[in-house]
């Protein structure tokens, strides 16, 4: 197996860290139709938001790559006070995507371990991310990686 590189998301990237990002929003639309919407173009639609996203300040893409082949990406950023959830400046681990060839390879492990150096490098004192409630290898690797659970988002649907 060759090496796994890991570097800052470049234009370039795009589509293929697209594909992945659509990956997670049907995992979740598919988990849970309700509270996670759905576009009918959702690989365009994530690439216009993600190539605006990475030229904002503070924000962290980064990519996995075997072969010069995108294998993951995460998505993290530095986030404002947010008073509807109390939490002062903070570091926000947005996303995490392994191709499904590339699983059970660490290379997630490896992308959530560099996004903390990176939020943290940039001034993050604390990180943040949210994983849902069925994705119980997701809440294993945070866990693994010291994140402590604090809050359970809960829905309720109008009947």
């Amino acid at each position: 197996m060759s090496e796994l590189l890991i570097r800052s998301a470049i234009v370039e990237d795009i589509e293929s860290v697209a594909a992945l990002g659509a990956e997670i929003v049907r995992l979740h639309h598919a988990t849970n139709p309700q509270r996670f919407f759905m576009l009918d173009d959702v690989e365009n639609g994530y690439a216009s938001w993600l190539a605006r996203e990475i030229e904002r300040e503070g924000v962290v893409v980064l990519v996995a790559l075997r072969d010069d082949t995108v294998v993951g990406y995460a998505y993290g950023a530095i986030e404002a006070r947010d008073w509807s959830i109390l939490v002062d400046s903070h570091g926000a681990f947005h996303d995490l995507c392994v191709a499904r060839h590339a699983r059970r390879q660490g290379v997630g492990r490896k992308l959530a371990q560099v996004m903390i150096e990176r939020l943290e490098a940039l001034g993050a004192q604390r990180i943040l991310l949210r994983a849902m409630v069925q994705n119980d290898g997701a809440q294993r690797l945070a866990a693994e990686l010291g994140f402590d659970a604090t809050m359970l988002e809960m829905t309720r649907e109008r009947s």
